[in-house]
């Protein structure tokens, strides 16, 4: 699958905002504001550990591919998932609350910028390692099809997860058991530092999904409207047991982490890497089509703005997780806690003094 169906095109460009355009401005707004937050809680010294890798520059493709799921699909992140889960309804005062490693927080502080999971919306699980979340979607695809559920699970990552014998795995078992699965790469055109033409010789991934018998399309992330109205093909047909693979190309505006500086980029490139803004893109498409006015655009990024400010005084606020939680949610119930190494000593020593 390469060309989108006719309805659903004529959809996507039509005038007047009927393809939903401002609602997906709207996640796409709320996405950027949060991650800029996120990045001040840095800042500030409030965020938990030293690693936060913020999607700013790939919001399409959260809100484009999340528009297209239903409330019982299911999904895994990579490390830079943010966004994917604020699109899919997360709470952002407690989001930014578990990446201050907070009491508050979705995973009670333990999963951090990089870990964070909520099974009430689905979502099975970011996680740091590149690839890692991926074989996830294809058991949940597999226990869907067997309980005869109508669900998709969704398995978002990276272009550097394109390298990952496991992507390859998993896409070949989806394939040959026709999993309602759908593999979403967000290609930033970097992995870490090194840039996409630099990794790999051939750069169509569809081409890759579609040698397994998957349907394939890719899309350009400056377009939240294609992203969502490909997106929206590819989960229908999933859906029907046809798993795909979705290619977004965006443009990582800032570094991989964020203490990265990008010194391997070029100023020139930055700077042209930004003109594919899709948030400013969808701003201004809104206005030419008579779908919002510029007032009513400054005030819903207003409104946006003070509820993502509130997240960063509600983690600042929020309690640290007490020592004795370090076990809760590792053992299952009934197993008794492992005794911790400092009282083992003490009573180790007591007895010695004894």
């Amino acid at each position: 699958m390469t060309e989108l169906r006719p309805d659903i095109r004529a959809a996507a460009s039509a005038p007047g905002g009927n393809s939903g355009l401002l609602p997906l401005y709207r996640t796409m707004r709320r996405i950027r504001s949060f991650e800029e937050r996120v990045g001040e809680l840095f800042v500030r010294g409030l965020s938990a550990g030293s690693m936060l890798h913020l999607s700013i520059g790939e919001e399409s493709a959260a809100a484009g591919v999340v528009k297209a799921m239903a409330p019982e699909d299911t999904f895994t992140t990579h490390h830079r998932g943010h966004g994917i889960f604020l699109a899919r309804g997360a709470d952002p005062a407690r989001m930014m609350a578990e990446i201050a490693g907070k009491e508050s927080g979705y995973c009670a502080g333990k999963g951090g910028s990089m870990h964070i999971a909520d099974m009430a919306l689905g979502h099975l699980g970011a996680n740091a390692i590149v690839g890692g979340g991926i074989p996830a979607v294809v058991g949940a695809g597999l226990s869907a099809k067997r309980l005869k559920k109508d669900s998709v699970s969704v398995a978002f990552f990276g272009d550097g997860a394109t390298g990952q014998g496991i992507l390859y795995e998993s896409m070949n078992m989806a394939a040959l058991w026709d999993l309602p699965v759908l593999f979403v790469c967000i290609n930033n055109q970097y992995g870490m530092g090194t840039r996409i033409d630099q990794a790999t010789r051939n750069q169509a991934f569809d081409e890759r999904a579609r040698a397994f018998g998957l349907n394939g399309a890719m899309v350009d992330g400056d377009d939240v409207e294609e992203v969502a109205a490909t997106a929206q093909e590819l989960m229908d047909e999933a859906r029907a047991g046809r798993p795909g693979f979705l290619a977004v190309s965006c443009y990582r505006f800032y570094g991989h982490a964020r203490m990265d500086k990008s010194p391997y980029r070029a100023e020139d490139e930055e700077a042209e890497g930004r003109l594919r803004d899709p948030v400013l893109k969808a701003r201004l498409r809104l206005i030419e089509r008579g779908g919002a006015v510029e007032g009513q655009l400054d005030a819903m990024d207003a409104e946006i703005a003070a509820e993502m400010d509130a997240t960063i005084d509600f983690a600042a606020a929020s309690s640290a997780p007490p020592l004795s939680s370090m076990f809760r949610d590792v053992y299952a119930v009934g197993e008794p806690e492992p005794e911790p190494l400092r009282v083992r000593l003490n009573r180790i020593l007591s007895k010695g003094a004894a």
